[in-house]
């Protein structure tokens, strides 16, 4: 059951931190590495997303077409400030049901405090408690010195860097009418002492119905790397609003053992009304 806030936390976002680089460092599906997509470095206005904003997700496991709900996940916007400056705290929680928590409890906290005018991350802090194993990473970057510190040590990082966080809330932004079916758009993302250069492709636009409602969505496919515990390839979907508040609604994956499915199941203080849900 690690996978719960693993996949929450980390694939609830409109651009995916997984890996798209095969095991010699190629990226398998020809793009140029290190170059993140214009729209995570010209510098977005928010208009997608406030202070207040409250989501939270359902985390399905599936096996032999059996969905057993295994846990949540709570996504919080606040305004605050951080060293004087105004930002945006970001929190993300998530959690194992009660049954499940006899087999594999699971609490986990991530933060990311975002600057309101940029969008791009000051810190990033990652609580985890999985299973009695426990990790601990606190970040600040330092946007004129290209660096992140950390609690283990100072990483060289590239411009526009993000991170889990600030990568979903930044890219809710992005005018999607300027990209066709079959772009890739990328961005680079530190996690674990490491830069990640990722991309997710943009598929077009579908109306779906999940367990909370009917959407006109935006879909989209991240390539994931062979060997971890989701299977290579362009298999995962998202879904996402199509409206402007960019919201991912569902989210399905296949794993090394059946499968992962994610649905928001509430919403609280949208910045814009949920103008492509169809019905409920």
């Amino acid at each position: 059951m690690r996978v719960i806030t693993t996949v929450c936390i980390l694939l609830v976002t409109l651009f995916l931190p997984v890996m798209a680089w095969d095991a010699n460092g190629q990226d398998t599906a020809g793009g140029q590495p290190g170059a993140p997509g214009d729209e995570f470095c010209r510098g977005l206005h928010n208009t997608a997303f406030q202070a207040g904003e409250q989501l939270t997700y359902k985390v399905y496991y599936t096996l032999a077409g059996v969905y057993a709900a295994a846990g949540e996940c709570t996504f919080n916007t606040m305004l605050e400030h951080f060293e004087g400056k105004p930002v945006y705290h970001i929190v993300a929680e998530g959690k194992t049901y009660p049954f499940y928590d006899k087999f594999f409890r699971v609490r986990d906290k991530y933060e990311s405090y975002i600057d309101t005018g940029s969008l791009q991350p000051y810190k990033f802090i990652r609580n985890v408690d999985e299973g009695g194993y426990k990790t601990y990473e606190n970040v600040t970057f330092v946007k004129a010195a290209h660096t992140a510190i950390t609690n283990a040590g100072v990483f060289p990082v590239p411009n526009c860097i993000q991170d889990v966080l600030s990568a979903s809330y930044y890219a809710r932004n992005i005018d999607f009418n300027h990209h066709k079916p079959g772009d890739k758009i990328y961005f680079d993302m530190f996690l674990d002492r490491q830069v990640y250069h990722l991309y997710v492709r943009y598929l077009g636009k579908e109306t779906i119905r999940t367990k909370y409602a009917k959407f006109r969505t935006i879909k989209f496919k991240p390539l994931l790397v062979h060997g971890t515990m989701f299977e290579g390839g362009e298999k995962m979907t998202v879904w996402v609003t199509d409206d402007p508040n960019h919201i991912a609604v569902k989210i399905e994956s296949p794993i090394t053992v059946g499968k992962v499915a994610i649905e928001m199941s509430e919403h609280k203080n949208p910045r814009w009304p949920l103008s492509s849900m169809v019905d409920l």
